[in-house]
């Protein structure tokens, strides 16, 4: 149960360890790092405007969406925390509750009636599609690497510390690192920071949304940065280290990777939109090279 915990704590200050990276290396004092939360209550409070052209799939996608996320969130491993459900095979079911995220909120932009939202919809379809091979060569990689099929197995025996796994363990790191910035809407894939009408993403479904149910969205995002993350971490790490030298290491760790996709989307652009499905598909290249070279060794 402490996983699931400090897998909130840690979204609830990703995006705002994130904003005060870039704030610094942009010249300005910046918020503070608990200024998310504080935007999440004030939306929390807030009311809500429903147009009248949308259907009841609208009223309840985010629900749905957070809910596939959070029982996501129980099968993913917190360092040498065992996660709240484990079983066999595990990160199939870990791989489609986030596809059920995604198919939520992408019936729910349909649904409002907009073609400006679908266009934003079918763009995320796609991103997916494109992603999601990448995850399963991965799982594939590790499970191959360790013998076992559960995320607590597979990272509980994978180690760094031996020669054949550096390799497809750090190849592996980039590709999640890379699936973060996917599936959170950041640069260079997406930018949340501005409403650029022809290339909108995440941005574009989620403008008919507002108070409770604009939060409960966010909420989705944040904790979908704390998993991967916490899968990318996990992959850099020597498994057989001691708890009290493997959490810490963890930890900082875990910071390291806002602090790094804060400073890189301070001095990058967006990518032209032409170019997201392969700068996606590096991601699946990634995963392929990691299990061939797993496989040689």
């Amino acid at each position: 149960m402490l996983s699931i915990l400090l897998i909130f704590a840690f979204a609830a200050v990703f995006h705002g360890i994130l904003g005060r990276t870039r704030s610094v290396f942009s010249g300005r004092k910046g918020p503070k790092i608990l200024q998310p939360v504080y935007s999440l209550a004030l939306l929390f409070r807030k009311g809500e405007v429903i147009s009248l052209d949308s259907g009841i799939i609208f009223r309840f996608a985010p629900t749905v969406s957070f809910a596939a996320v959070f029982t996501a969130s129980l099968i993913a491993p917190f360092g040498k925390l065992d996660s709240v459900i484990s079983f066999s095979g595990d990160f199939v079911m870990f791989a489609y509750l986030l596809a059920l995220s995604r198919f939520a909120m992408i019936l729910g932009a349909l649904d409002t009636a907009s073609s400006f939202e679908g266009m934003g919809a079918s763009r995320e379809a796609l991103y997916g599609m494109l992603a999601e091979p990448a995850f399963f060569v991965l799982a594939g990689t590790f499970a191959m690497l360790t013998g076992h099929n559960s995320f607590a197995e597979i990272f509980g025996f994978f180690d760094t510390a031996n020669l054949n796994a550096v390799i497809p363990g750090l190849l592996a790191a980039f590709a999640f690192f890379l699936m973060l910035l996917v599936e959170t809407g950041r640069l260079p894939v997406d930018d949340p920071r501005t409403h650029l009408e022809l290339t909108m993403i995440h941005e574009v479904m989620i403008l008919d949304y507002s108070g409770f149910d604009l939060a409960l969205i966010h909420v989705t995002t944040y904790i979908k940065a704390a998993i991967y993350s916490t899968l990318t971490a996990l992959c850099v790490l020597p498994g057989n280290l001691h708890a009290a030298v493997y959490m810490p290491l963890f930890f900082i760790l875990l910071v390291l990777i806002p602090v790094i996709t804060g400073f890189f989307e301070s001095f990058r652009a967006r990518n032209r939109l032409q170019r997201n499905p392969s700068y996606i598909l590096t991601m699946t290249v990634m995963a392929i090279v990691s299990f061939i070279t797993a496989a040689i060794i």
